[in-house]
């Protein structure tokens, strides 16, 4: 079988089964199989594949038929400028967090950090800390995770992106494990309300961490406990920002302004036009 005929009967079958992009899942899944880029699916569309790539192929096509994300079966996920690892361990990082990391770097530029102290909390595979790590140099990171194997996740990444130096990982329940000041803490915390959680994608549910996505009957849960802790760990005209859920924004922002503890509170959309972070200054 060549690439064309093994691409067109697989992206067949996922389509069948309704799993959305069904083409592109196929053309991930064959480029991780034959390892190369999904390119030369497109310049050599009758190049064979051996019979051992084909069963291999199968069996990664029959994982994707029973819904598991393909980020798990690879192994790898792109966020930002990099290709990070992840397992079920970790919550699969969503394009939409690139918001939050944008907003980070916005804020530094803005308020001229020379060296920014940036607090990560529930980092899970290392994504938002790892970018910011990139993206200001001189910064120094912290970031916490509640699961000791979540860590483990993004202690490796950090280690294959050579910024191990640059982020003190700690294990621990939000700011449980961490001390001193901070002039940013971001955090993309569980959001997904009890009753919410039932009706996910099986994708979502059946194989994404629970803990990192359920926060409790109402959804606002962390964040109750993120807006009244947070002031206590920030500097003087320190930011808070939080990545929310697309319906979540109004509750969450008179959370904030109700602490009064917090200005300059505003919202961003992500790529679709939802709103997807927080930001609030503490009060000096």
């Amino acid at each position: 079988m060549d690439v064309r005929s093994a691409l067109s009967q697989s992206a067949g079958n996922l389509e069948k089964a309704g799993i959305p992009s069904a083409r592109l899942d196929a053309e991930v899944l064959l480029s991780f199989v034959l390892g190369c880029d999904r390119l030369e699916f497109y310049k050599n569309p009758a190049t064979p594949v051996g019979e051992t790539q084909l069963v291999e192929f199968r069996k990664v096509i029959t994982r994707r038929l029973r819904w598991e994300p393909v980020a798990y079966i690879t192994g790898l996920k792109e966020f930002w400028t990099f290709t990070l690892k992840v397992n079920k361990e970790v919550l699969i990082p969503r394009p939409d967090t690139e918001v939050i990391v944008e907003e980070a770097l916005n804020i530094c530029r803005k308020a001229i950090y020379d060296k920014p102290r940036i607090l990560d909390i529930g980092t899970g595979s290392g994504a938002i800390a790892l970018a910011l790590a990139k993206g200001i140099p001189g910064s120094r990171i912290v970031a916490t995770d509640i699961s000791f194997s979540a860590l483990g996740v993004a202690v490796d990444n950090a280690r294959n992106l050579r910024l191990n130096g640059r982020i003190d990982f700690r294990q621990g329940n939000l700011f449980d494990p961490v001390e001193g000041l901070f002039d940013i803490i971001i955090s993309n915390p569980p959001y997904v309300a009890a009753a919410e959680y039932e009706n996910l994608p099986a994708g979502v549910k059946d194989y994404e961490p629970r803990e990192a996505l359920l926060a409790g009957c109402r959804g606002t849960e962390f964040y109750e406990l993120l807006v009244s802790r947070a002031c206590n760990y920030l500097n003087d005209s320190g930011w808070l920002l939080l990545e929310i859920g697309a319906t979540q924004e109004p509750s969450v922002s008179q959370m904030i302004e109700s602490a009064g503890m917090y200005d300059s509170i505003d919202s961003r959309v992500d790529y679709a036009g939802h709103p997807r972070v927080i930001r609030a200054r503490r009060k000096v």
